[in-house]
């Protein structure tokens, strides 16, 4: 992903009861392959957190950030002065809800014929590492995992007006009112629900499986075809979108399921965010109860592994090697 400009402005809190301090950079950072290397495993792992989809509130009276961006975009305003302004509203959320600050990442990126602009505040972890005598020295790094306050703008979908899902934000599971306050500083209206998309969507799948009357042979290779999809989307960070997905349920009548989902009025948006949560638990069957805890692929079930409804028994016929010997042990 070719960086256009990137740049850090510190947020300097050390404790609770202090003021939030915001320290910008003068200039952009200059080009490097660890700031290209940073910003893909960013990528990677902010596509696989539990995101919000929305749009800017107004774009007539405009927010502050899409206001400011719409002018660094036009050429009216440079960019090390937008994400200054920006920083400073993050300065106010970090105040408000937060104990430390950090360093606060912008990048404006391009992918393909798309740019977008990432910004995230980013904090710090302990590492271990050798000198070189050997020895074992600690030292602190990013940690790209931890991410309270992220959030990705597809600067071309805004643009051309063509998607209400443009900004993909963080939820922080720690407190409603530090996300609420995100998305006003954004000036984020929520689009789409993408838990409740794809588990619709998956909905929708199952009962087109179940109308089409399909084997289990049929229905396993379409789950595997049609996760693997969302998976892969869900890993770019981008959305399904439901002419894709049909074609992908039938390959000769690639408009099939869509025509099915629209006359059964499911209510799905054309583009779906997917959520990785949903998608994984849709691939597996899970169940615990009294101290006993079930794990398996759905695509096992009729092959490996039966179900008897009238007497309420599950039938595992290949028992894993390590469980058949603990089995056996115990019998001895």
């Amino acid at each position: 992903m070719p960086i256009v400009q990137s740049i850090v402005h510190y947020l300097d809190k050390s404790a609770d009861d202090q003021s939030t301090t915001l320290n910008p950079a003068p200039a952009p950072m200059a080009d490097s392959q660890a700031m290209d290397a940073l910003l893909n495993q960013f990528n990677a792992t902010f596509n696989g957190k539990t995101k919000g989809w929305g749009h800017f509130s107004d774009e007539q009276t405009a927010t502050a950030l899409a206001h400011n961006l719409s002018k660094y975009l036009a050429g009216h305003l440079d960019f090390v002065e937008l994400t200054r302004q920006a920083a400073d509203g993050f300065r106010a959320l970090i105040d408000e809800h937060l104990p430390t600050g950090g360093p606060l990442l912008f990048v404006h990126a391009r992918q393909g014929e798309a740019e977008f602009l990432t910004v995230a505040l980013l904090h710090y972890r302990e590492g271990f590492t050798l000198d070189e005598q050997g020895n074992v020295t600690t030292g602190r790094q990013l940690n790209l995992s931890q991410m309270t306050l992220a959030v990705r703008i597809d600067l071309t979908q805004w643009q051309t007006g063509q998607s209400k899902q443009y900004i993909a934000f963080t939820r922080d599971r720690g407190g409603k009112k530090l996300s609420e306050d995100f998305q006003a500083l954004l000036g984020c209206v929520e689009g789409v629900d993408a838990t409740s998309e794809t588990r619709t969507l998956l909905k929708a799948f199952s009962d087109y499986v179940e109308n089409e009357s399909m084997d289990e042979v049929q229905s396993r290779e379409k789950t595997d075809a049609v996760i693997d999809y969302a998976s892969d989307q869900s890993k770019r960070g981008e959305s399904i979108t439901l002419e894709e997905f049909s074609s992908l349920v039938d390959d000769e009548r690639p408009d099939a399921f869509y025509d099915y989902i629209r006359n059964k009025d499911y209510g799905l948006s054309p583009e779906i965010p997917p959520d990785k949560r949903t998608l994984q638990q849709f691939r597996r069957f899970t169940g615990r109860a009294g101290g006993m805890s079930i794990s398996f692929d759905s695509h096992l079930l009729g092959d490996s592994i039966e179900y008897n409804e009238a007497q309420d028994r599950l039938i595992i016929k290949k028992v894993p090697d390590k469980l058949k010997a603990q089995l056996l042990d115990k019998r001895s």
